[in-house]
């Protein structure tokens, strides 16, 4: 009741229709094992972040994203950028223990330092290589839009992709009700946390790239930015594939994906689009839920104040927060208001 308590307190009620769904999801096939607790200290592949319990959405009014009168190309691509700067800073640190390097952080706007980050002491080997690559691939990805910018491209804002209770993981994990007030979560301790932290930022990459797709006016950018998307959806399919079948063994895994999306579902507004990894109907039968999709099997997109929404966690409208403490650069900087 401690967590549902902080839950109600940082998110607040929600609607009656999404309450009822949420907990139906929640319960259903759900294993009856508790979460085992994982600290800032380390813990094995078996250990999960602490119990459950399922969100209450934020009730929403209709998202109201970031103006975009006058904008360019170049301001969706920096937006971008800002999200490959986080998602390339935390898998580098997981896969190898440092970070970007220093050619690749100026830019316009102010730069920003990196709090923590390390390297995850993988007991999984392929986890261990697919780190590797999705770090690569991250990389080449702020490397290319750098260079598709040119004069233009923004510098690396401040990250926040720490272990400390007030930092931007444990503050996510305790929103969706996963570790207590005081507690903290810890991305580097084992595989399965390192996997529920790439989760979190995959799941919104390839949203947040659909979403921007229509903004862009130049084919060539166009383009790349549908490449990009593709690249991310591979990496979040194979997220979701590895946390399913890793769920099979440690069932909390499966539940923590669902708590997850409940959380950032009741950061971005009032749709439930959101979705976890748990099993699906399908016409034929029961199935996976690999590929989070709508009823015509289309991923679903986010607006970029939406995005940011979940960046900086929360549901308000403002300028910085969360893994952004102090926002991204560039001109596409506020989140939506969806409460």
């Amino acid at each position: 009741m401690k967590d549902r308590d902080i839950i109600l307190e940082v998110l607040s009620a929600g609607a009656d229709r999404r309450i009822e769904r949420r907990r139906f999801l929640h319960f259903a096939g759900a294993s009856t094992a508790a979460f085992s607790l994982v600290a800032c200290g380390g813990g094995n592949d078996d250990d999960v972040i602490g119990g459950a319990p399922t969100p209450t959405p934020t009730p929403g009014a209709t998202p109201t994203p970031t103006p975009t009168t006058a904008l360019g190309d170049a301001d969706v691509l920096n937006f971008a950028l800002n999200l490959e700067y986080l998602e390339a800073q935390f898998y580098s640190f997981a896969a190898i223990g440092s970070g970007l390097a220093s050619n690749l952080l100026d830019g316009t706007g102010t730069q920003g330092q990196v709090t923590g980050g390390r390297r995850v002491n993988f007991q999984d080997p392929l986890v261990a290589q697919y780190a590797r690559e999705i770090a690569a691939d991250e990389r080449a990805h702020v490397a290319f839009l750098r260079s598709a910018l040119g004069t233009a491209a923004v510098a690396q804002p401040a990250i926040d992709i720490g272990t400390a209770p007030n930092g931007a993981f444990s503050s996510a994990a305790r929103a969706a009700g996963l570790v207590g007030a005081g507690q903290s979560f810890d991305p580097y301790a084992n595989d399965n946390n390192f996997l529920l932290a790439a989760y979190i930022f995959e799941d919104v990459g390839v949203t947040a790239y659909k979403g921007a797709s229509p903004l862009i006016t130049n084919k060539t950018f166009l383009e790349a930015a549908a490449g990009i998307l593709a690249a991310e959806a591979y990496h979040a399919g194979l997220v979701r594939t590895v946390l399913y079948r890793k769920g099979l063994q440690v069932p909390t895994l499966i539940d923590a994906t669902e708590a997850i999306s409940n959380a950032r579902d009741s950061l971005d507004g009032a749709t439930d689009l959101d979705q976890g990894v748990r099993p699906r109907a399908t016409p034929f039968g029961e199935g996976t839920n690999i590929v989070p999709t709508d009823g015509n099997a289309i991923a679903f997109s986010r607006s970029a104040g939406q995005v940011l929404n979940i960046a900086y966690l929360t549901a308000m409208s403002t300028t910085g927060g969360g893994f952004f403490p102090n926002g991204v650069n560039g001109r596409i900087r506020m989140s939506a208001a969806s409460g």
